[in-house]
């Protein structure tokens, strides 16, 4: 059984406290988040930790589970639009200002992975491409990249530097070239077309990635749990 720490801790940034799962003792700090409205420990639930056990104990990676606050953004139908996406914007300052930090010293790697599925691969990509100095490899696993969805029609600059399929395309920062990434998806997934459009995107700005279409799977943990050691393997 690979080695799990939980810390909890105030952050000034989101003014809360916010728990985090870590597993493995050394190795490539790796973000893993939650799906839409899931909570810090999800990922051990549904076993995704389990089915890269053995790269976790090898010390290859070291796996960060955050909590999300997606009610507090994304899905807050109780309050405006303009302050679901600066409350995002508030999660991304925890991510980059506390979160990472944290991993980089405690594994002494500069550089992390952003990983997750479904709600938790629009938070992986969005990340890593907002950040991509930060960010070596984004491995999504059934994500959506476009948040309009959530907004009730509502749009500004806030909306479109939160947008992957709206700012991707006009990213002139030459890092994001650097990045590996996997866009997982299957033939039965809800999401396969937000993948197929966004490997389109990544295609015309001459970003290399591998979008890997499975076969007889639905957008559900059993496929996610295959996923995620095959790409981890690829390190």
């Amino acid at each position: 059984m690979a080695e799990e720490t939980h810390k909890k801790w105030y952050s000034p940034n989101l003014s809360m406290d916010l728990d985090l799962l870590i597993f493995g003792h050394a190795g490539i700090p790796v973000i893993l988040f939650p799906t839409s409205m899931g909570r810090y420990y999800e990922n051990k639930d549904f076993k995704l930790i389990d089915s890269v056990e053995g790269f976790l104990n090898e010390g290859k990676i070291k796996i960060y589970c955050p909590d999300g606050i997606d009610k507090l953004s994304w899905h807050n139908k109780s309050i405006v639009p303009a302050d679901r996406v600066k409350n995002h914007i508030w999660y991304d300052k925890y991510l980059l200002e506390e979160l990472v930090p944290l991993m980089q010293h405690e594994t002494g790697h500069q550089k992390i992975i952003t990983a997750g599925c479904s709600f938790g691969g629009y938070h992986a990509a969005n990340f890593a491409f907002r950040h991509p100095w930060l960010v070596s490899h984004l491995f999504s696993m059934s994500g959506a990249f476009d948040i309009l969805g959530q907004l009730d029609g509502f749009y500004n600059d806030d909306v479109y530097f939160n947008n992957p399929v709206d700012y991707v395309p006009n990213n002139s920062n030459p890092e994001i070239h650097n990045l590996k990434i996997v866009l997982g998806t299957t033939d039965r997934d809800i999401c396969r077309a937000d993948n197929e459009r966004f490997s389109n995107i990544l295609n015309k700005k001459g970003i290399d990635h591998w979008l890997d279409i499975r076969q007889n799977a639905d957008h559900d943990w059993p496929i996610w749990r295959e996923m995620f050691p095959s790409y981890i393997a690829q390190l």
